[in-house]
């Protein structure tokens, strides 16, 4: 029998998506669940597995072509016989001497001819101990093949011994997810009238806090109490204060959410995501501190959902984990504002006429001044500092 391998659908507002590299190539065995191709949209990649086992009978798109939700990729001949010399199907060593040769997709191979890396030094995080494209690059990362032996000079080491007359230029094209960013970016600048509010906070009060309660916390609901979480509780007090800082404006209206769902901004290899959190008025600080974590081991590892990805009424961006002292945080089209966090720092501070050390933390408040009034914006961020400053506010709705 014969199965069409089609694109899924994707969300509303991905229209379309790039192919990767395939896996499997005509005439390979594949498994059921086994992953075939990687499609890459302006959030996120998705994997497109097998929905049953059998030969690839034909690649219908190649790596690099766009393609639109139900195109279909491949076709699975469900009762066909493996004919590619490359599948470990077909090999003739026996398949306990097989299985030690390691399987990798185009994209991995040429990162491992690209630097000259030993693939089996490297962990791999992939389905059945599969090398990934993730693995190469964090490995790259950690500056670990500098160390391996009789292998010839990486790439950057290769650029190192250029002669120094040498001004040495690589074009690479820009990711999908990057393109987007740049353009969302773009677009916030060009459509909004962007103004920052700042304010500082002492986080020493949450840091005492934190400390006495921290081990308890952990051992009660297995995740650690952060600093995040307190700021998300935070901004749903204000928002719920400040309605129209949760408000957005489509044409000439302005659309008013009666629900918080706070975007909180993540760093990966690819570029920054922003996974949603949604509902987080219904959500214990436990909740929250245990989603924000699986979103970002989940961002790494390329493993966000674009229903995860979608949507948002606010964003928190935490610059301070990178040291960042303060910057102006860029709005997440269309939403009206954004909260810029930044590093902790020990700073003297005046404290009922006398100067004190304290751990002082500078807060941003971007915001579109269409809708936003300076006053509003800046109790907004006034009401974060406040209730940061003494989290009881958010037990006693003060």
């Amino acid at each position: 029998m014969l199965i069409e391998v089609k694109v899924p659908a994707l969300a509303e507002s991905v229209p379309d998506a790039t192919l990767l590299d395939w896996y499997k190539q005509p005439g390979e065995a594949v498994a059921r669940g086994e992953n075939l191709i990687d499609l890459e949209t302006d959030k996120v990649t998705l994997e497109i597995a097998a929905p049953d086992g059998g030969v690839i009978k034909e690649l219908l798109h190649q790596s690099g072509d766009v393609v639109l939700p139900d195109v279909v990729l491949c076709i699975i001949d469900t009762e066909g016989v493996a004919t590619s010399t490359n599948d470990k199907q077909t090999t003739a060593p026996p398949a306990a001497k097989v299985e030690e040769v390691p399987r990798f997709g185009p994209a991995v191979r040429r990162l491992i001819e690209e630097h000259a890396i030993d693939p089996s030094v490297i962990p791999a995080s992939g389905k059945d101990g599969r090398l990934t494209k993730a693995d190469i690059l964090g490995y790259l990362e950690a500056g670990q093949s500098d160390g391996a032996e009789a292998k010839p000079a990486s790439t950057a080491q290769q650029q190192l011994q250029v002669p120094p007359t040498a001004r040495p230029e690589e074009r690479v094209p820009m990711t999908r997810l990057r393109k987007r960013t740049a353009e969302r970016l773009l677009q916030a600048q060009q459509q909004n009238a962007l103004l920052t509010t700042f304010n500082e906070v002492n986080m020493r009060p949450f840091m005492d806090l934190r400390a006495r309660h921290k081990e308890e916390f952990e051992k009660q609901y297995g995740v650690r109490l952060g600093f995040m979480s307190v700021f998300v509780k935070a901004a749903v007090e204000a928002l719920q204060k400040f309605p129209i800082v949760n408000a957005y404006v489509d044409g000439d209206d302005v659309i008013y959410h009666g629900y918080y769902d706070v975007g909180v901004a993540v760093g990966s290899e690819r570029g920054l995501v922003v996974p949603i959190l949604r509902d987080v008025e219904r959500m214990p600080f436990s909740e929250v501190e245990r989603k924000i974590r699986d979103y970002g081991e989940r961002a790494r590892n390329g493993k966000l959902t674009l229903e995860e990805l979608t949507g948002g009424t606010f964003t928190i961006s935490n610059g301070g984990v990178f040291g960042s002292l303060v910057s102006t945080p860029i709005l997440n089209p269309p939403q009206s504002a954004i909260l810029g966090m930044h590093k902790i720092q020990e700073r003297p501070v005046a404290e009922n006429g006398e100067v004190v050390i304290r751990p002082m933390m500078y807060l941003a408040l971007s915001y579109d001044h269409r809708i936003i009034d300076g006053r509003e914006a800046v109790q907004f961020l006034d009401t974060i500092r406040r209730t940061v400053e003494d989290p009881t506010r958010i037990l006693l709705r003060i």
